[in-house]
């Protein structure tokens, strides 16, 4: 049985929603989604470091727009792990955990890898958004759209646009 690995935040979790909502709530601010192709998120969000400290933010991120469908199907086909990259916020991974178990129920502990560096995980496939944990996978890499990430283009990894052509693919 093939192993597949899902990012968590910009695959599973809708983080750019999040940091929209936070910095309107925080500066008035009106971040339109379309103006932040290609750019770092840090240059959009200038207090996006603060907003993923604080208490809360990952525990409330929206869910994927069908996500939840997507990874039953995945975790019923495939050896399925989710495997986020938490340590850099510590306090984000008792947050990643109840976000899992109230969302995606059907996922065991044993399915949850929270780490720190992706480097070490290995598998058949990986589903992530940021290029830099795709780089260093030997499987199948499938790059998630998000804005930081649309212009980049890498054909060691395949761009996949919804969770619907994730299920088409796997």
């Amino acid at each position: 049985m093939k192993k597949v690995i899902v990012d968590m935040d910009g695959v599973m979790a809708d983080v750019y929603h999040q940091l929209i909502q936070f910095e309107k709530r925080d500066t008035g601010r009106e971040v339109e989604l379309n103006g932040t192709v290609g750019r770092p998120e840090l240059e959009v969000f200038p207090n996006g470091k603060k907003h993923v400290n604080e208490i809360g933010f990952f525990r409330t991120l929206p869910v994927m727009e069908g996500s939840q469908k997507a990874i039953e199907y995945l975790n019923n086909k495939y050896e399925l792990y989710i495997v986020s990259a938490g340590m850099e916020f510590p306090n984000s991974l008792r947050e990643k955990y109840d976000w899992l178990a109230e969302h995606f129920p059907f996922i065991t502990w044993e399915q949850i890898v929270l780490c720190g560096s992706k480097k070490v995980v290995s598998g058949d496939v990986m589903i992530d958004d940021y290029p830099k944990n795709l780089d260093h996978f030997s499987g199948q890499g499938l790059i998630f759209t998000q804005p930081h990430n649309e212009l980049i283009e890498n054909e060691t990894y395949q761009r996949v646009n919804s969770w619907e052509e994730i299920m088409e693919i796997l």
